[in-house]
């Protein structure tokens, strides 16, 4: 946090080898609690055949849980999901999943500007 020290630590899904996390150095642009989902064909997520964006309203369903936490990475961010006992036991599209729960703990404590270090 400000004083650089470690806020938590949570279970996690990370990318694959087909679509990694980004790793290093990055910023918070963005945090959405409630967020709307847009899908973009160019993400070519397994299982999707769409070929035209689309939007999923916030709410149970929605991919990214109740909480989006936007990152300098383009189409990268933290953020929570309908499914949390798949965590840290598959892997993500290429983003950080976790708990909704413990995405709203971070979503409290981070701002634009944050910086999110991803240390292999």
């Amino acid at each position: 946090m400000k004083d650089g020290n470690l806020f938590a630590v949570y279970p996690a899904s990370i990318g694959s080898t087909e679509r990694p996390t980004p790793s290093g150095t990055h910023k918070v642009t963005t945090v959405a609690m409630n967020p709307t989902y847009t899908y973009k064909p160019e993400y070519k997520f397994a299982g999707v055949t769409s070929d035209k964006p689309f939007t999923i309203k916030p709410g149970p369903n929605n991919p990214v849980g109740s909480v989006w936490i936007d990152l300098d990475a383009p189409s990268y961010g933290i953020h929570g999901t309908p499914e949390p006992e798949r965590v840290s036991k598959v892997y993500s599209e290429d983003c950080v999943r976790v708990t909704n729960w413990d995405a709203e703990t971070l979503a409290k404590v981070v701002q634009k500007g944050t910086i999110v270090e991803f240390k292999d």
